[in-house]
């Protein structure tokens, strides 16, 4: 069994060298892309036409008519309320409201969209300093239902 191993041995370093001293093969020549595609020679993403930022500019104001802002994720609808208020105060009107999806269980609070511009990074901070479990999300309107 040992002389089998060695002969293998031997018939794979012989194969090795053998291998090794054929040419390489040469690289193939490649004729360059600007040669085909002329005076395209610029990438654009399908989002960067000029016909794609016509309509992604006339959609932008009804996709922001639909969607609002979820601020919440409270154990207790108490909590949700005293945020209700609190945004009833800094005049940004408010509901609480129920989310249908698994992953957002808890009390949340829904501002519409005519409010959600008010609901700002400096304002998130300041809520989250009042309320430590404050979580907020941006979802389509529509399909969610009000908390009774």
């Amino acid at each position: 069994m040992r002389w089998l191993f060695l002969l293998l041995l031997v018939l794979n370093v012989f194969y090795y060298v053998w291998h090794q001293q054929e040419a390489p093969l040469r690289a193939k020549d490649v004729t360059p892309l600007s040669l085909y595609r002329g005076s395209q020679q610029d990438i654009h993403l399908l989002s960067e036409t000029a016909d794609a930022l016509v309509r992604r500019d006339s959609g932008k104001s009804a996709e922001a008519q639909k969607t609002c802002v979820y601020l919440g994720g409270f154990a207790r609808p108490e909590i949700a309320k005293q945020l209700e208020q609190r945004l009833a105060v800094l005049g940004v009107g408010a509901r609480s409201a129920s989310l249908g999806s698994p992953e957002g269980g808890g009390f949340w609070v829904q501002v519409p969209p005519d409010g959600a511009g008010k609901v700002n990074e400096a304002l998130l901070q300041n809520l989250s300093k009042e309320f430590n479990e404050l979580k907020h999300k941006i979802m389509p309107c529509e399909g969610v239902a009000p908390a009774g």
